[in-house]
């Protein structure tokens, strides 16, 4: 078979077009590129001040547990300079003790470089208040929610269920409080006596932090540190937060008794957003669990100590 014959009339020209064709895919890729560059210079600048003076917002939300990328973008806010205060805008209903005493403790760091106020949202209850004590200042609105001063460990008898169809229990443990408690059978006066040691250790501490954060004697503290939920108008007149106000208040106290200037921008520094593909599969499982009448967050399991009031 003889090769097809090319007529050079019509070769000019497709070469001429696939040629262009070129040039404008090298010309996308150039503002892809710049735009890729762009992005991540802008998320730099904010991150590490070179956007010039600012406030950044701490955004607590959600069940708190314990967060190394947290503890990595507090430590970095004390050590910019450009970031003159902080506001932490909390909307939780408390979390693990672990991750409360974490935020408290990191935040105490913080504080001692700069300025940092809190603002309760809808809610800010349990580990969550213990947060916001952290902090120099603490603005509510006056029908959230607050509190529920207290420390929880909950687990469940299913003993009987599991006899009823059957299903035995055995173990060997080093000890008679080993793996206790179980599901198995009731709790024994030496297993709750135990739990009931660790849960008013972390009790104490936690009316101790209260106590010294918010000027009151232990003895104050302690009518309010049964658990319960209060809103924070009662919040107020408790001495448990300072006044009303969202996080336009919380800055207009930062300029009056801080001496910050007026109008300085305020740049979110966590969460961080989740760029790329691992934002898009977020964004995918939100939707699909949705879609099934599902949460469209995962829930967070909590095991042990919680510090958490939570709606049904």
């Amino acid at each position: 078979m003889s090769d097809p014959i090319i007529d050079p009339a019509n070769a000019i020209p497709a070469a001429s077009a696939l040629r262009r064709s070129r040039f404008v895919w090298r010309i996308v890729a150039f503002v892809a590129l710049v735009a890729a560059v762009l992005a991540v210079g802008g998320r730099y600048a904010t991150e590490y001040g070179l956007s010039g003076d600012q406030i950044a917002r701490v955004v607590i939300d959600g069940t708190i547990t314990t967060s190394p990328e947290r503890l990595k973008t507090l430590d970095a806010l004390a050590k910019n300079d450009s970031v003159k205060a902080v506001v932490v805008a909390i909307n939780s209903p408390g979390g693990s003790t672990a991750g409360g005493e974490e935020l408290y403790e990191a935040l105490g760091k913080l504080r001692a470089k700069k300025p940092v106020v809190a603002y309760i949202k809808e809610l800010g209850a349990s580990a969550a208040y213990m947060t916001a004590i952290a902090t120099d200042r603490i603005f509510v609105r006056r029908l959230s929610i607050t509190a529920s001063i207290g420390v929880l460990f909950q687990t469940y008898n299913a003993g009987k269920l599991m006899e009823t169809i059957g299903i035995g229990e055995d173990k060997v443990a080093s000890g008679p409080l080993k793996a206790e408690p179980s599901i198995a059978h009731p709790m024994t006066p030496e297993v709750r006596a135990s739990i009931q040691s660790l849960v008013d250790d972390s009790f104490s501490w936690f009316v101790d932090v209260v106590a010294e954060r918010r000027g009151m004697s232990r003895a104050d503290v302690l009518p309010l540190a049964d658990g319960r939920i209060i809103t924070d108008n009662q919040a107020i007149q408790d001495k448990l937060a300072d006044e009303v106000g969202g996080e336009a208040e919380a800055i207009d106290w930062l300029v009056k008794n801080k001496g910050l200037k007026a109008d300085l921008p305020v740049n979110t520094w966590f969460p961080t957003d989740q760029p790329g593909f691992g934002g898009i599969g977020k964004w995918l499982g939100g939707e699909a669990r949705s879609a099934l009448g599902l949460p469209s967050e995962t829930p967070i399991l909590l095991d042990g100590l919680v510090s958490l009031w939570q709606a049904q």
